[in-house]
Parts: structure tokens; sequence; C-alpha cells
């Protein structure tokens, strides 16, 4: 198969308004993201894509989304390199709560009194670095210092680091959800990893469309570290799972998005505890009222 990354340099605002948009089809990339260039201050939108991109939709997008055109620039990739882990395999290790997040590459000590992972970057999103992991992580750490849930689901898993920090302070089962294959695989992978292989079910499932999940219903603890468009779209069916006084964890939300996801949460039945910001995302804790 022939992919083709398509990229273009726009304001912060643009390249997330952007990745949003392309998420919300599945008729454009295959991935989309939007990231900073430390050495310049530019932002750029990247979208990965069987080859050839469709230049006139995007284009299309572009106008309807932005206001205007943009200039995309189109790239071949080689197949033969794993891209995402390429590009993060340098990160240095993240402290987000008590939790220490670092990859294989990373050789230095673990500091004592924080609980490690060992995630490396693979081709799924979840690596402890977004502010949208690493505020999921603090919510988990603050929930947990109170409680101790029973029933936890993890929707959207990536690479399992959020169903791995469950198991790995409260044993018990976890059940790990994403809607790509390549995340189960990873986040199976990386359980085994972190010795809590036997604590996270891992399953494909689109949404809450998956009778495993209603199986393990209600939840007194649902991890969602998402998008805010499908996390709003969520929102009834997560309130139907959501066991009475249990927690639900969301992310993947901008600052600007949160006032939304939080009215749409409030009509299914939750009542907003806590409203965490991370420079422009928002990780909000609910409760089941």
């Amino acid at each position: 198969m022939s992919v083709d990354q398509l990229s273009a340099t726009l304001t912060k605002e643009q390249a997330y308004a952007l990745v949003d948009a392309v998420m919300e089809r599945d008729d454009l990339a295959l991935t989309a993201s939007a990231h900073e260039i430390e050495e310049t201050g530019e932002w750029v939108f990247e979208a990965t894509c069987d080859s050839p991109p469709n230049i006139d939709a995007f284009n299309e997008l572009a106008s309807q989304v932005l206001g205007g055109a943009v200039d995309f620039s189109v790239e071949e990739i080689d197949m033969e390199i794993n891209w995402v882990a390429k590009s993060l395999e340098g990160l240095a290790p993240v402290i987000a709560g008590g939790f220490y997040v670092y990859g294989s590459h990373e050789t230095g000590p673990i500091p004592e009194g924080l609980t490690p992972m060992k995630i490396d970057a693979a081709q799924a999103f979840g690596t402890g670095h977004h502010e949208t992991t690493t505020g999921c992580l603090e919510a988990i750490e603050m929930l947990l210092a109170k409680t101790t849930p029973k029933a936890v689901i993890d929707i959207g898993t990536g690479t399992g680091v959020l169903a791995i920090a469950v198991a790995k302070r409260l044993g018990g089962k976890i059940l790990a959800t994403d809607i790509d294959p390549i995340a189960v695989t990873t986040t199976i992978e990386n359980a085994e990893e972190n010795g809590v292989g036997e604590n996270i079910d891992s399953i494909e499932a689109t949404g809450l469309d998956h009778p495993e999940i209603a199986a393990w219903a209600p939840y007194d603890l649902i991890v969602a570290n998402i998008l805010a468009g499908p996390l709003t779209e969520l929102a009834p069916g997560m309130g139907g799972i959501a066991q009475s006084g249990g927690t639900a964890i969301l992310s993947g939300i901008l600052n600007t998005q949160a006032d939304g996801v939080i009215a749409a949460y409030e009509l299914a039945g939750f009542r907003l505890v806590d409203h965490l910001k991370r420079k422009d995302w928002t990780t909000l804790v609910l409760e089941k009222r």
C-alpha cells in the first residue's frame, strides 16, 4: 500500500481545527495531527493518507473550516520505516501525577515513589507526552487517592497507557477498547511489558457498540481520551453505562470546546467535579448523579 503525508503550515488554532474536521470524516485520511516546530515556533497540520490524497477535498474542507485556501504539500512515506516511532524515540520520560512514563531507550534510574510505565512510541496514540494524557494521569492519581473503582473501562485506549496506569495501582480487571486494531494489539503488548497483561482485556470496538462493553457495565470509572466530537456523541451512552456515583475522566478536548462537552454530559446525568487545563487542552472529571 502506498501512503502519502499531506502537510501545511498554519496557526495553532487553524491546525487543531483542521485536525478535528478531518478526523470527523472517514474518507480523507488515515490519521491527522498538529504539532509545533520548536526551532521556529510554527505549527504544522499533518495528515497521513492513502496515495494519492484527495487534494481537492482537503482544499474544500479547509475553505469551510478556515475560511480560505491552504497551501498543502505532499510527500511519499516509506512504509518500511515506522515514522511514529522514529519521531518519538528520543522523547524524555514524563512524570504526571504519581506516574513515570518512559521509553525503552531510557537508561536512567526510575525515581523512587513513582509508578513506572514503559510505553514505547508506536502506531497508536499515547506516550504520556501530550497534555491530554498527562491531564488524565493526574486526574486518575487524584481519584485513586479518594476511592477504589471496581469496574473500569478505557475507551479509545491507544497505547493502553491509561488502562495500564489504573491496573498498576488497582489490580483487578480493566476493559480497554479502541476502534483501531493496531491500538488493541499495542495495548496488549504494552500491558504484558508492564506486568499487567492478565488485568487488561483489550477489544476492538466502535464507540460503545460491543456486547462485552454492555456485559461489564455499569462502570464506576470511565476513562476516554479521544476528541470532543466523539465524546459529545457518546454522552448519552456514557450515561447509560455509568454507575450512579461513578466517575468519568474525559480528555482530547480543547479548552474552547470544554463547555460544549460539559453541557452534553450534564444532559446525560453527570455533574462537573473538576476541570484541569494543561496549555490548550482540557481534562474533565465528572460524576454520574
